[in-house]
């Protein structure tokens, strides 16, 4: 009898677990509480704009690299085109302006152009790129480490052999610590927000120029709603079922053994096997109650692990931006208080190098900034919540007619999104974009792995962001197809891609 596998989210990771799930011969049913597949992966359309809620890059886009044949499997680069940067953005104070060439060679002569003086450490940086051109990340996801077997732990040693001592050396030293070894004042501040947050592993940023140099970062063309849309439909084509508007409120446990779940709506379904790809502390302390787990579980939980909560500004413009570098990190020389925390950096992206996601001669513009969550938590519910917003829309326009004059004349549409509006739509802690954040802290996370499993319970595992410290887009998918292995492998069967 074909066993049933109930997934909790509609996210990648669950997507993805559900169509290897098909592709394995298990019936796969998805309870998603949105009306829209994709989860964080998403993007929502007004007055003709589509603002894009996810992807600024894609790991996997380039063929016969690292991630590629996951996106294949899962139907989500077929026919898509892909859009590659020379550069992955530029970084100003007014004065000087650091341009990120995703050529380290390139970026290494620029930066020596502006700092002579540094050139030691430019070079460091640059040959940490070189070294990481041919890192095959996805090597960590291609098997649980629980199933590997001698010959591929051999395997996965001898590939990453060559990587040891630059990850020794890179992974456990932030953005931020490194910024502060230059000389040059400009380079100390620009080189500390090159990767979006100081707290960031410079060995992140590494691989990430690495691949896009490579071009195996790019950015699918329609954004992130659509590419979810087309792993949602391999899925149904596949013969998945997806239920959607379906909150799940309970998982049901009999004898140690997750057999089921219980929707708001009081609905309750049967299942062989539970696979949540939802928010973790949601799924381990609400729809468990908590009894399912030990001290390091909580300890993830409680608080201390960093986390990425984000104010999202979206703008519909009547000008075309496309002589405008794709993305400017402005940085200021006094504090700006937005929701309640001083600011020095306002990063502005406009996306036309995508020209479905806007009309002709028209632009989509966004700004992120790292947003408190309870400031806009203790507001919640309140007038004063949507005056909030729109204040920071107003201090942040401000700056954009300093920078783009005549902009405030040409905007059709704003857009605010504050990390309360990321929780409502995704059930995520604290609106996390990345479940626990990338750092030197949580990087041997990702090294290590995190268990998929919870302690006494049967039948029941866990995938997607909050077991895959970062929170990208293929290691969401990774997750879920793991899952699916470590399920074959309990079944005594082998696990098949296609």
């Amino acid at each position: 009898m074909q066993k049933h596998i109930l997934i909790i989210g509609g996210g990648i990771a669950g997507l993805a677990a559900g169509c290897y799930a098909r592709i394995n011969g298990y019936r796969a049913t998805i309870f998603e509480m949105h009306h829209l597949p994709g989860g964080l992966c998403t993007a929502w359309e007004r007055k003709g704009y589509t603002f894009d809620g996810c992807i600024h890059y894609l790991f996997g886009s380039g063929e016969g690299q690292p991630f590629y044949d996951l996106w294949q499997e899962l139907g989500a680069v077929q026919n898509r085109p892909i859009i590659y940067h020379s550069e992955y953005q530029r970084i100003t104070d007014g004065r000087d302006t650091l341009i990120v060439y995703c050529d380290p060679n390139q970026l290494e002569d620029h930066l020596c152009e502006i700092s002579p003086r540094d050139a030691s450490l430019i070079k460091q940086f640059c040959d940490g790129v070189r070294q990481f051109i041919r890192f095959d990340l996805s090597a960590l996801y291609r098997k649980p480490r629980q199933l590997m077997n001698s010959t591929d732990w051999r395997e996965f040693g001898l590939k990453m052999m060559p990587y040891l001592i630059p990850m020794a050396k890179w992974a456990t030293l932030s953005a931020g610590e490194f910024a502060s070894r230059f000389h040059h004042p400009f380079l100390r501040r620009a080189f500390a927000q090159m990767f979006s947050w100081e707290e960031a592993p410079l060995m992140m940023g590494m691989a990430l120029l690495a691949y896009m140099n490579n071009r195996n970062a790019g950015f699918p063309s329609s954004g992130s709603l659509a590419f979810a849309q087309a792993i949602e439909k391999r899925f149904l084509e596949l013969g998945g079922e997806i239920s959607y508007q379906s909150q799940v409120e309970k998982i049901l446990v009999e004898n140690n053994r997750a057999v089921g779940i219980r929707l708001y709506s009081d609905e309750v379904y049967s299942g062989d096997i539970i696979i949540s790809a939802c928010d973790g502390r949601t799924t381990i302390f609400d729809m468990l109650d908590g009894k399912y787990t030990n001290r390091q579980i909580r300890r993830m939980y409680d608080g201390h692990l960093p986390m990425h909560s984000m104010m999202q500004i979206s703008l519909g413009v009547k000008r075309d931006f496309s002589n405008f570098p794709h993305w400017v990190t402005y940085l200021l020389d006094h504090d700006v208080l937005i929701a309640g925390e001083p600011r020095r950096e306002i990063g502005v992206k406009h996306y036309c190098f995508d020209p479905t996601l806007a009309p002709a001669g028209k632009s989509v513009v966004e700004i992120i900034v790292r947003a408190h969550y309870p400031y806009w938590q203790h507001i919640y519910g309140r007038r004063v919540y949507d005056e909030e917003q729109h204040q920071v829309s107003d201090i942040l326009s401000h700056y954009l007619e300093t920078w783009y004059p005549g902009i405030d004349s040409d905007v059709e549409v704003i857009d605010e999104a504050t990390p309360l509006s990321y929780e409502r739509y995704t059930g995520n802690w604290q609106g996390s974009t990345c479940g626990f954040l990338l750092t030197k802290e949580t990087m041997p996370m990702l090294i290590n792995g995190v268990p998929k499993t919870l302690p006494g319970l049967k039948n029941f595992y866990l995938a997607g962001q909050w077991v895959e410290p970062g929170g990208s887009l293929p290691l969401s998918a990774a997750s879920g197809k793991n899952v699916i292995q470590i399920i074959c492998a309990s079944d005594g069967k082998p696990f098949i891609t296609q």
